[in-house]
């Protein structure tokens, strides 16, 4: 279904937001389109997986060791389009579709952030393509690592997995695969697509790249797996995780991100922030950050 809720256009404000199904959707607002949170579950994240945390950081923001985390892939809905902006382990995903309103063969463009099995794990059903109407777009950088059999020979075979993953979908979705380049965030480029650009945020990956989605006056950057832990990872931007492939350069894009969003008040959602994985970025102090989410 190709609708855009035009009539609760004048009715709600820009940024409201209604939540359904408990805590797997949430509806919010963007100028002319909407963008549905379709999550897959919230959970406790574990502190084991950090990296560059002092006991003293630890003490202070996850005292039990354990941070809140979600797996969230988001939707898009235009006047003319449903665009999917990953698509999580896919268990929940298409329950998610089906109470939005849409089908898997309604689905007019995918966008992927990057190729971690939680993101294209519901691109595939027994094989195929789950959404064969859709054109598939892929940043270069992040198909250049996944399709490199040097990349994935550095591992043991029995830790291929993801590589192999990421080889079946794209050879499902060859004949509708869009490769391109992401730019720097704030910089003025083409649009990847009408009110979407890519941007670079490359370290938790090598190609990981946002979604900028822009509708009449309003902005939100759906920025991926930029954050895992947000208890830490807003007030403590140098703390990494063990999934970055680049930690270091993951720390420095997640910095110069935060810093953007936060003076230019640009709402923010990402794919493993708690329910309503939607919200807004405010610098605290120097180089520390804080978040609210979109409900409150």
């Amino acid at each position: 279904m190709k609708k855009l809720f035009s009539i609760l256009a004048g009715i709600l404000a820009v940024g409201s937001a209604s939540a359904q199904n408990d805590m797997n959707t949430y509806t919010y607002k963007l100028g002319e389109a909407t963008v549905t949170l379709l999550s897959e579950g919230q959970q406790q994240g574990n502190g084991s997986i950090l990296i560059g945390a002092t006991p003293e950081m630890t003490a202070k923001y996850i005292p039990d060791n354990t941070f809140p985390n979600a797996s969230n892939a988001f939707l898009i809905r235009t006047s003319d389009k449903n665009i999917l902006i990953d698509t999580g382990f896919g268990r929940r995903l298409f329950d998610n579709l089906q109470s939005s309103g849409v089908t898997p063969e309604e689905i007019d463009i995918l966008l992927i952030t990057h190729m971690h099995g939680d993101h294209i794990g519901g691109m595939l059903r027994n094989g195929e393509a789950a959404f064969p109407n859709a054109e598939l777009y892929l940043p270069q950088p992040e198909y250049d690592y996944w399709t490199s059999t040097t990349e994935m020979n550095r591992l043991p075979e029995n830790k291929r997995g993801n590589f192999l993953n990421a080889q079946q979908v794209i050879t499902a979705y060859k004949e509708k695969l869009h490769l391109f380049q992401p730019v720097e965030i704030g910089t003025s480029a083409t649009p990847l697509l009408p009110g979407i650009q890519g941007i670079a945020a490359y370290g938790h990956t090598p190609g990981h790249t946002l979604y900028m989605v822009e509708s009449g006056n309003d902005k939100l950057l759906i920025w991926a797996d930029l954050t895992h832990a947000m208890a830490i990872q807003m007030p403590c931007p140098q703390v990494a995780v063990t999934y970055d492939v680049d930690p270091e350069k993951a720390i420095a894009s997640r910095k110069k991100v935060l810093k953007y969003v936060a003076e230019n008040h640009i709402p923010i959602a990402g794919m493993h922030i708690a329910f309503p994985g939607i919200g807004n970025i405010s610098e605290n102090t120097a180089g520390s950050y804080v978040f609210t989410p979109a409900n409150e």
